[in-house]
């Protein structure tokens, strides 16, 4: 077996392989480190590779398969963390000149948990700073690029992760969601992104605005992220926001039909604009889910865009990070998330308080809706990757984010599980994906439904950067 073959498979896929000695968790570093030596000049994915520790890690989990000892079902997968974690031997620059390049000393929780699945951590990926945008540059690291398009962004915040998840350097990606950051990239690579209830996955140390933060798995197919979220889906006591009562098992037994499961399909939310070919893709991947078995109906859940609510909430984090910082530390932020900072500071308390109000209204009308319907619907984005180096659509009136990713960040703001799936391209060649949503803690049920999708429709990953050139 090639390393090209290794440097393909799933999860699942290698442990077998592993079980019966037909290939070692060595072998398949050194296939995903191959990749990443290959890929990643064209598109900037990771900032950092350990090529030393990955291999004495593969080793070890080697050892391990040959005593036929293996510490989980992920012993001796390659795994990549956004560089917004902290991974001991690792630095750690959240993309931001502020920090410094030293290596950490301590690991995050979903790393120490990957760690002793015997997990293989391979390195970091790249994020804009602080993760504060849903593109991914930064003025450390520079751009990450789509492997679709390579002028093209791969969104953010989580775009690293994203992009090594479509080329498959490494097989289980971590990313974080505080907005869309992991649904987003996901859309515009098309891969698969799963942001999770939030407080079953631990942070420390916390996010900019830990209340909207969720870490979770990019990946090719839904069981590699299943497997994942058995290993980091569970209580960590340094997280304040953690919560107990995760899935013993997050889906390994997923079914492929979805007999009986109610899905209120959105279109647009009732205020969004969508691309006529992403609306399209959306509309056909709701008939496969209904011809999966399920319910489906066109219907919006009646709230109005939460837009002001999230920037009151989102540019006040900004506005505390900038509070924080020297005047000569100030020159060195990002002028993007400078402006948001400056923006917050005529807000009120009164503002804020009311933000977090409306905040709960919205959770609580999203709740209320989930007695009827199990999943909610939308498109993940609503148009197709734009040109990198932007944070908005370059010729757009638009000023922030937010406005061409109306579908993300209203779950964040609930802290619902929410999932982006791929489902087709553009007649550009771009991807598409679409947004599953359920209420709080229904988190198994929203992979159940994204496997089965996957199963009927299996997606396509580019096989380098650029695969369509010509050039």
């Amino acid at each position: 077996m090639s390393d090209t073959d290794l440097g393909t498979l799933d999860a699942s896929a290698l442990a077998a392989l592993y079980a019966s000695g037909k290939a070692s968790p060595l072998e398949t570093t050194r296939a995903a480190l191959e990749r990443i030596d290959r890929f990643n000049g064209a598109v900037n994915a990771y900032t950092y590779v350990d090529t030393e520790g990955a291999e004495v890690s593969a080793r070890a989990s080697t050892r391990r398969w040959h005593q036929g000892a293996p510490l989980s079902p992920i012993d001796g997968v390659p795994v990549s963390l956004k560089d917004l974690t902290e991974v001991a031997g690792m630095p750690a620059r959240e993309g931001s000149r502020l920090t410094p390049a030293t290596k950490r000393e301590h690991d995050s929780p979903p790393v120490r948990m990957l760690r002793e699945a015997g997990a293989i951590l391979l390195g970091k990926t790249n994020t804009p700073e602080f993760g504060w945008k849903a593109v991914t540059d930064n003025l450390v690291y520079g751009t990450t690029y789509n492997p679709w398009d390579t002028r093209l962004t791969p969104g953010g915040s989580s775009g690293g992760a994203a992009v090594a998840a479509a080329l498959n350097m490494g097989v289980l990606h971590q990313g974080g969601d505080s907005g869309g950051s992991i649904r987003i990239p996901a859309a515009f690579t098309g891969v698969f992104g799963f942001k999770p209830s939030f407080g079953w996955t631990p942070q420390w140390p916390p996010s900019k605005e830990p209340s909207l933060s969720h870490i979770g798995p990019l990946t090719r197919n839904v069981r590699d992220a299943v497997h994942m979220m058995n290993v980091i889906g569970r209580y960590d006591f340094r997280d304040p926001y953690a919560i107990r009562g995760q899935p013993d098992d997050w889906g390994s037994h997923l079914a492929n039909d979805l007999d009986g499961l109610r899905i209120a399909y959105s279109p647009d939310l009732g205020y969004a604009k969508v691309d006529d070919q992403v609306a399209r893709r959306v509309r056909q991947a709701a008939e496969t889910l209904q011809s999966l078995g399920a319910v489906v109906e066109e219907v919006h859940p009646g709230f109005v865009s939460p837009i002001e609510t999230f920037q009151t909430v989102w540019f006040t984090a900004s506005l505390e990070l900038w509070l924080q910082c020297s005047e000569c530390e100030r020159e060195l932020l990002d002028p993007g998330l400078v402006a948001n900072a400056k923006r917050a500071e005529a807000l009120s308390a009164v503002d804020f308080f009311r933000a977090l109000n409306d905040r709960a209204l919205l959770t609580e009308r999203l709740e209320h809706f989930n007695q009827k319907y199990h999943l909610l619907m939308t498109p993940t984005v609503p148009l197709e990757p734009f040109a990198a180096d932007h944070e908005v659509p370059p010729g757009s009136d638009m000023q922030d984010w937010e406005e061409w990713a109306p579908f993300s960040y209203p779950f964040n703001l609930s802290q619902q599980p929410a999932a982006s799936v791929p489902c087709g391209f553009t007649d550009s060649g771009l991807p598409v994906g679409f947004q599953l949503a359920g209420g709080k803690f229904d988190d198994v049920r929203v992979l159940h439904a994204c496997h089965a999708y996957l199963e009927a429709c299996p997606p396509r990953f580019p096989t380098m950067p650029n695969p369509t050139s010509t050039s």
